[in-house]
């Protein structure tokens, strides 16, 4: 048997343990009724965009684009307000800023230009970073959201003001084209909004009694959509003009566009409230919708520009179900993986080389906190 040494002191026959390292904290968690929902929205944009030959032929496809273009960017506009709420212009979050909105847009009006030279041969084409082509007016709106957020979240009541601005610009021919301010200021209120909800906000559209209600509400456009779509004027549910353009007087705008805001917030709630809330095949693509939006439209302008609306089959009801098929499949592809794996470093590049290290940490980059610019937004 050992025998202990009771005469020494306590000190040295009890150590203290080393001190413990910290912990890591854990991963961010993604939720996924988000990414779901980020991916169902960039569905409905494709969707969306090919369906439009199809409504010079077919009442039933002209239902389906009308109700899909009376929220879906609406909808897209209020995600993105959503995962904007912490921009405070600090280095790291104006860094994101830069590489998942600004150089997207500085590549891709671009790349959209010379591909529009090439396809039309006309290499006159005016190129300009101040009049954005066709899908790329949203990165120029969601740069002044995003940049004008602080304001926002300062002011007491900014939804009501920014339903101002907007009511404004479509009373306003004299604005103008540039940046496409019309739609940057007509869609403003949704981003506005995005900035106000918390998440509790989203829980409560995640219950079954308002599915149940979303539904029936749900159908009712979808009739309306079928009842007016022979006459009625897809244009207004583009919020690109003022409301001269479609030949009534500047007051109607106090009034047309409320009504139409006040439509697309009703449907974008409905859609939000069939949103899946667990986890699907599909949840992971929520995290490409950027990759998505930017790429589909060289596919979608091609349809345009060689033809290939011009089989007669393709505006039958099995066309039609063909061509939605077709653009579920395209950006499905356009915002998986390896997809974002080529086009990353265009899409989100890191570009560390383009700025300096954050003061008082040197030889250290700062750690990404949030999603960058491209994921959370888009999408």
């Amino acid at each position: 048997m050992v025998s202990q040494d009771l005469s020494a002191p306590a000190s040295v026959a009890v150590s203290e343990p080393p001190p413990r390292t910290p912990a890591k904290p854990p991963p961010a968690h993604r939720d996924p009724y988000f990414d779901n929902a980020k991916y169902l929205t960039i569905v409905l944009v494709c969707c969306g965009h090919a369906w439009e030959p199809l409504t010079h032929s077919g009442r039933f496809a002209t239902a389906a684009y009308l109700t899909v273009y009376a929220f879906h960017m609406p909808a897209f506009a209020l995600i993105s307000g959503y995962f904007s709420r912490s921009f405070d212009m600090a280095p790291g979050r104006v860094r994101r800023l830069l590489t998942g909105v600004v150089v997207p847009y500085l590549v891709f009006e671009c790349a959209y230009t010379l591909f529009y030279r090439w396809a039309q041969d006309d290499w006159t084409y005016p190129f300009s970073l101040l009049d954005p082509w066709y899908v790329m007016w949203f990165l120029v709106a969601l740069f002044i959201w995003r940049l004008t957020t602080p304001v926002w979240l300062a002011l007491r009541r900014p939804v009501p003001i920014a339903m101002g601005l907007a009511v404004f610009a479509s009373v306003s021919p004299d604005l103008g084209g540039d940046i496409s301010i019309q739609r940057t200021l007509q869609f403003l209120p949704f981003f506005v909004l995005g900035l106000t909800l918390r998440a509790e906000h989203f829980d409560r559209l995640r219950t079954r009694r308002v599915r149940l209600m979303a539904a029936p509400v749900g159908v009712a456009a979808c009739g309306a959509a079928y009842a007016v779509a022979p006459w009625f004027d897809a244009r207004w549910l583009y919020h690109r003009s003022s409301v001269t353009s479609q030949g009534v007087p500047n007051w109607a705008g106090l009034i047309t566009t409320p009504a139409l805001l006040a439509l697309a917030l009703v449907l974008t709630v409905c859609f939000l409230a069939w949103v899946p809330r667990r986890h699907m095949w599909f949840t992971a693509l929520g995290a490409g919708t950027m990759y998505g939006y930017l790429l589909h439209g060289f596919i979608i302008k091609s349809s345009r520009f060689f033809d290939w609306y011009d089989y007669p089959w393709l505006h039958s009801p099995f066309g039609e179900v063909a061509v939605t098929a077709a653009a579920v499949g395209l950006i499905t592809f356009l915002c998986s993986g390896p997809v974002r794996a080529v086009f990353r470093f265009v899409v989100e590049p890191r570009m560390s080389w383009a700025f300096g290290e954050p003061r008082g940490t040197p030889g250290k980059a700062p750690k990404a906190t949030e999603p960058s610019e491209a994921t959370a937004s888009a999408h």
